[in-house]
């Protein structure tokens, strides 16, 4: 995969955005290679920000020009101050706005008008303090930014690194290896950011790029995104995110680091509520926006982590590790212990090692003898222990092994010299670098690095070094999923006919400014987009219901027709298993009066009598919009336990019949319509046909519906229906009711 391969060459850190790119590139690539960087705000006071980014700046060498400003002074920290951008000996290019927040703005006016081409705003008071001044200032900015059109990140953010020009425009005074890496890193918290910068140093991982973007008024997270995917030197792309403002442009910096093969490992906030109606729906209440988030952004190749350990054991793994052809582990160790762990790890994250080929068991069943498990994993055991070249002869016919995708190694780099230790791993990592396969160190525990266990690492540039056994198979998962991603995601678009279209447009109109659609135009709505409904029709008094139900046919259902009750079970408006003429008038005339008791009064429009339909299996097929990430739909186990069952599966939408059953297959109501333990197989295709319609109606509806649910979904080995269904729409009166 030569878009994966190989880390920041010198040729690669003189690369330029070629003519073709997109203006954000262009744009961002001037922030980070400046010709000059001027301070606008030096002020000497000691422990400023000024003083420590202007002391970074030296310390690192940045090579470029170097000027601060302040009108009061003559000179500062010993060099000639200016007094502004026109007495500047050159135009300016790179500007560091470290003046008061009421100043930051004509200070950007000012900046562009001179020239230059990029700012970075340190200073914060602007949107994160929630008075009328500060909200009013950030307009002001924002406004100001997107007038001249300067590359900005921040306000209220602590600097950039770009290791290749020694550029550090950064607060941190700890010490920063000017090495240009292979990884990037960016993020709205300088210091969640400048943590994860630090922890990587600390394992021997280099950044080349590390960029903290405050309050995202003007550059946002996914914008670097696309700049690291177009940088060769690049090869993984690590983000912070507290929310994704702009989902198309979001999705669009996903594809164009999938396309590179860029990893982008994300570290994300959001186990709030996401969904915009989730108090009047149950889809809205399980699609959280961390799920949705997953469903939309695994699609556009993103890896999520749960956090910074997790995202530097992942990092540390898809820098040294490339994507595998497949997923048959392999293992070596000298423990039958180590070898008991590495199993159990594994097999909970539903992985497993593959048999070795007869041809390597029998190699290593004649060079081990007893006192080893020729297996895998492989034990090498005393063989071993007292001769290491049979150890190393070991793991050399584990990754000779045609029937092995990932070789994986049961040891950690020492931590002070040791002669033999060190020759083996450099044994190792020669054989890794001629493998077409990723070899990778598991330490069982978290043992930290010393200062020479962190040289040494550098010097084994071919394999992954992990730490943490729990830690280290999360990351080969994700490394296995990864490798199993289509490089190029085809963007899906509503396949639903015009005729559903003009019902969709009719039904919103209709609606009138209410919160919800009512059962029966709920379904007329879903019918129109291909969604099987079962037979049904609206009674006024007894005697029609009596009519509707013998034109049916025995059993039916009885059900209150309101747009002010949406869990209609919870008020004893659903009668089952009517079974003749004198049951269905009793259930006709007991919701009836159970309706006029409720507070509130209700509207009544009528009994639905529909189809009772004999199902073996209860599904929820549901739809929602997320406020961050857009439409996803649901699938999974339904009935009034769902909650309780939270046996779901998201995806975006629009989605296609592939994609479908792929979703459908994530769940265990998608392993009980295989036909579980010898039951028949249950009408799969009814189910997808559903979801489809669902994802083309919220494509349709273009954020004018909130959520839509349609719970039970019921089906047996000959037919799916949805026997209920709840449209809630995205409007001022479904918000109040969801209490927002």
């Amino acid at each position: 995969m030569e878009a994966f391969a190989g880390t920041a060459s010198h040729s690669s850190r003189k690369w330029a955005p070629p003519a073709d790119a997109s203006d954000i590139v262009k744009s961002i690539h001037a922030m980070l290679h400046p010709r000059n960087i001027v301070l606008v705000g030096a002020t000497d006071k000691p422990g400023n920000y000024a003083e420590r980014i202007w002391n970074n700046l030296i310390k690192y060498q940045y090579a470029g020009g170097l000027f601060p400003i302040n009108a009061k002074r003559e000179t500062i920290w010993g060099v000639t101050c200016y007094k502004d951008f026109a007495s500047l000996p050159e135009k300016p290019d790179h500007v560091l706005v470290l003046v008061p927040a009421r100043f930051a703005v004509q200070v950007i006016r000012d900046a562009a008008a001179a020239g230059a081409r990029s700012a970075t705003i340190v200073t914060s008071g602007f949107s994160e303090l929630q008075n009328e001044e500060s909200q009013r200032l950030a307009e002001e900015l924002k406004q100001a930014i997107k007038e001249t059109g300067l590359a900005v990140t921040g306000p209220n953010c602590l600097g950039n690194l770009s290791a290749g020009e020694h550029l550090f425009t950064n607060i941190d005074d700890r010490i920063v290896t000017m090495e240009p890496g292979a990884v990037a890193i960016a993020g709205q918290s300088g210091a969640i950011v400048m943590a994860i910068r630090q922890a990587l140093e600390d394992r021997g991982v280099g950044v080349g790029y590390m960029v903290t973007t405050g309050n995202e008024s003007g550059l946002e997270t996914p914008d670097l995104m696309s700049y690291f995917a177009a940088d060769p030197s690049i090869r993984v792309i690590v983000v912070y995110l507290e929310g994704v403002r702009n989902t198309k442009v979001f999705r669009e910096a996903c594809k164009a680091a999938r396309a590179a093969g860029k990893p982008v490992i994300a570290l994300k906030l959001g186990a709030s509520e996401g969904g915009r109606a989730a108090a009047m729906a149950h889809t809205g209440a399980l699609a959280g926006s961390i799920e949705t988030f997953d469903a939309i952004s695994t699609r556009e190749g993103v890896i999520r982590v749960r956090g910074l350990d997790e995202l530097i054991e992942t990092t540390e793994c898809f820098v040294h590790a490339d994507p595998p052809k497949g997923n048959r582990l392999a293992a070596v160790s000298l423990s039958g212990g180590k070898r008991g762990l590495l199993i159990d790890a594994f097999y909970s994250a539903g992985l497993n090692f593959a048999p070795l080929s007869p041809n390597a068991s029998e190699q290593l069943a004649k060079m081990l003898g007893p006192g080893s498990i020729v297996g895998n994993p492989l034990d090498a055991g005393f063989a071993a222990v007292v001769d290491p070249s049979v150890y190393m002869k070991s793991i050399k016919i584990m990754i000779d092994d045609p029937d092995t995708d990932i070789v994986i190694i049961d040891a950690e780099l020492p931590k002070a010299p040791h002669e033999l230790r060190e020759r083996n791993l450099k044994i190792v990592n020669e054989m890794a670098g001629q493998a077409n396969k990723p070899v990778i160190y598991i330490s069982a525990m978290s043992i930290g690095f010393t200062e020479f266990t962190k040289g040494l690492r550098k010097s084994l540039p071919d394999i992954a070094v992990m730490q943490g056994l729990d830690r280290a198979v999360g990351a080969i998962k994700s490394l296995i999923e990864y490798a199993g991603l289509r490089k190029e995601v085809p963007d899906i678009v509503s396949s639903s006919k015009a005729s559903a279209r003009a019902v969709l447009e009719k039904t919103l109109k209709a609606a009138n400014g209410a919160a919800a659609l009512d059962e029966v135009a709920s379904k007329q709505l879903l019918k129109a987009y291909g969604i099987p409904i079962s037979k049904e029709d609206v009674a006024q008094t007894a005697a029609e219901a009596v009519k509707i139900a013998k034109a049916i046919g025995f059993p039916v259902v009885a059900k209150v027709v309101s747009p002010d009750i949406l869990h209609k079970s919870d008020i004893g408006g659903v009668v089952l298993n009517l079974a003749n003429a004198a049951e269905v008038k009793k259930a006709f005339n007991d919701i009836t009066a159970r309706v006029k008791k409720l507070k509130g009064k209700p509207k009544l429009e009528g009994i639905l009598i529909a189809q009772q339909v004999k199902a073996d299996l209860e599904l929820v097929v549901g739809a929602s919009l997320d406020a961050e990430m857009g439409p996803v739909v649901l699938f999974g186990t339904g009935g009034v336990d769902i909650e309780l069952m939270k046996d779901v599966a998201l995806a975006g939408a629009p989605l296609d019949a592939t994609e479908a059953k792929e979703l459908i297959a994530k769940t265990k109501a998608g392993v009980k319509l295989k036909g579980y333990r010898g039951k028949p197989a249950l009408h799969e295709a009814s189910a997808v046909k559903a979801l489809v319609g669902l994802s083309n109606l919220m494509a349709d509806a273009n954020g004018r519906i909130a959520s839509i649910d349609v719970n039970p979904f019921l089906i047996n080995s000959k037919l799916g229906l949805a026997v209920d269904g709840l449209i809630v729409l995205n409007n001022a009166a479904a918000n109040k009711a969801a209490g927002h």
